[in-house]
């Protein structure tokens, strides 16, 4: 049963102000979206576009880029990657690897969502970090340099406390009470805060999101691109929002909350772009 006090808390949290209209505005429009014709039929070729795009997206947030049509080509085989990567390119493989594992978590993040963390996190770094740190939270005095914005990452001990807050905080979807954006919002916002690896955090988080958005029902067809939402609205804001719900402060929180429906929002349009292309049979740039 989902936590009655975490449901009130989560609850107010949506009434900050700009909240409650803008996931209003998000459900209405992740409906559209479910509704398009090239959905009827074509949600796979749809979702694996989205994929792609969503890959990208979150690459580029952390810092690497590539072009849209060589992540397309590298995600389907059509081109390899190349034997000894250079760091950007690492991290491009790593956001196609997370964001693919993130369709087959989907079944998983609600009910396990710390064993879905540790899934995304093997499957986009077990070819750049050691095993030893794979899949598993810092320990001891491991630290983490990501997101500077937001401070300096939270030792071992708070990392454990938060991570083992996770599967309630997840569960309280299941209380059609709270909202799917706001509860996927929030898990992405909490694995930066605590930054729970010694790397690759934000691909992570971005991926959980996208599995989040789905398994809660918000965009259940797999098409929407919320890493490309939040990229739309610049990395510097996007870094920035993060930080404020860090620093714990409630305009803070509101602004991450405001920052990741704006950003859900976006991520539709480009939806619609992509059922858009796949019912024409192209796919837009």
């Amino acid at each position: 049963m989902p936590d009655a006090r975490l449901i009130a808390q989560i609850i107010t949290l949506t009434d900050l102000p700009g909240v409650a209209e803008k996931v209003d505005a998000v459900r209405e429009a992740c409906t559209r979206l479910r509704f398009h014709e090239a959905l009827r039929r074509r949600i796979p070729e749809a979702a694996a576009e989205s994929r792609v795009r969503g890959a990208a997206a979150s690459a580029e947030l952390g810092g690497a880029r590539l072009p849209i049509d060589t992540v397309r080509e590298l995600m389907s085989g059509a081109r390899q990657w190349p034997e000894h990567p250079d760091p950007g390119v690492a991290d491009v493989r790593a956001a196609v690897q997370a964001t693919a594992e993130s369709e087959r978590i989907v079944g998983l993040v609600r009910s396990a969502p710390l064993q879905a963390l540790a899934r995304l996190h093997v499957a986009g770094f077990g070819q750049v970090l050691d095993a030893s740190v794979l899949g598993r939270p810092r320990v001891g005095d491991e630290t983490c340099g990501e997101f500077a914005d937001a401070g300096p990452a939270p030792g071992a001990e708070i990392v454990a406390a938060r991570l083992a807050g996770l599967p309630d905080l997840v569960g309280t979807a299941a209380s059609g009470q709270v909202p799917g954006l706001v509860v996927a919002a929030l898990v992405h916002a909490e694995i930066v805060a605590v930054r729970p690896f010694v790397y690759g955090n934000g691909i992570v988080a971005r991926a959980i999101e996208r599995a989040l958005v789905q398994a809660t029902g918000l965009d259940p067809t797999g098409v929407c691109v919320p890493e490309m939402g939040h990229l739309s609205q610049r990395t510097h804001v996007y870094a920035g929002a993060l930080a404020g719900y860090t620093h714990g402060s409630v305009d803070g929180v509101a602004l991450w909350l405001r920052h990741a429906a704006d950003a859900m929002l976006a991520g539709v349009a480009e939806g619609v772009r992509i059922c858009d292309g796949v019912r024409a049979g192209r796919l837009l740039r």
